[in-house]
């Protein structure tokens, strides 16, 4: 049986198949982080070494398609100050993810998402910053980008600084994850993070990907955009807040 083959559970993986779906449909619907939403929740049930590689790959197919049409808006001139400090980033990352002790990667994780979840909940007003601010959000951003899975942050705190038109923000912030992304792939293969297990519950999960996504932008729902992030955030300090009681 499949469940046999790829040594998991019927459950484990049925979990699996929710968790992305839905994750997919709420980033078709309103583009917000997949990654945020689903890393947290199946690392209730699996280490992160590797649910993070399984949704690293899973979610640069996707990126690859989105990069290519809209590279030709990119603001390189932000995009190319970050790379350097993410892939320092993300060869600390790479060696604690294979290194250290799975509880205390949980811990982190649920320590960080609790901490991005009060962030995006306090009415910060926007702020202009320097090309400066690319030493940190790149190096932070490749770093737990790599770790859990859930850079994005730190590059749209960093180009919404830049004060990017939306055009400019959208294909630029594409183009960081088709090259950040490439690296994390890259590093994950290096480090033999991608095992068979891990590439069959890719092939499995990468319908899943695709119909959440068009189930998303097929959805014609009105929402507040505002208030959605609001719930989502809300959610996302809850499981942060578990996640770290489960690893203590």
């Amino acid at each position: 049986m499949l469940a046999d083959l790829i040594d998991l559970s019927s459950f484990e993986i049925l979990f699996a198949v929710i968790v992305v779906f839905i994750a997919y449909a709420l980033k078709g619907l309103s583009g917000f982080g997949s990654g945020l939403i689903a890393i947290p929740l199946l690392a209730f049930l699996f280490p992160l070494k590797f649910i993070v590689p399984v949704l690293g790959l899973l979610s640069y197919s996707g990126t690859i398609i989105q990069s290519v049409s809209l590279r030709k808006q990119a603001a390189w001139q932000e995009l190319l100050p970050l790379l350097p400090f993410s892939l320092i980033g993300i060869i600390i990352a790479l060696w604690l993810l294979v290194n250290v002790d799975a509880d205390k990667l949980t811990l982190f994780l649920g320590v960080f998402v609790v901490v991005y979840s009060i962030y995006s909940l306090l009415p910060i007003a926007e702020l202009q910053g320097s090309r400066y601010w690319s030493i940190v959000a790149g190096a932070f951003g490749g770093f737990i980008g790599a770790l859990f899975g859930t850079g994005g942050p730190f590059y749209v705190i960093y180009l919404k600084l830049r004060r990017l038109d939306k055009g400019q923000f959208r294909a630029t912030i594409a183009m960081i994850f088709l090259i950040d992304g490439g690296f994390r792939v890259i590093g994950y293969a290096g480090t033999g993070l991608y095992t068979q297990q891990v590439l069959l519950v890719v092939v499995i999960l990468l319908p899943v990907l695709l119909l959440g996504l068009y189930a998303g932008h097929h959805l014609h729902v009105k929402i507040n955009q505002q208030n959605f992030n609001k719930v989502i955030n809300a959610l996302l300090l809850c499981s942060g807040a578990v996640l770290i009681v489960k690893s203590l």
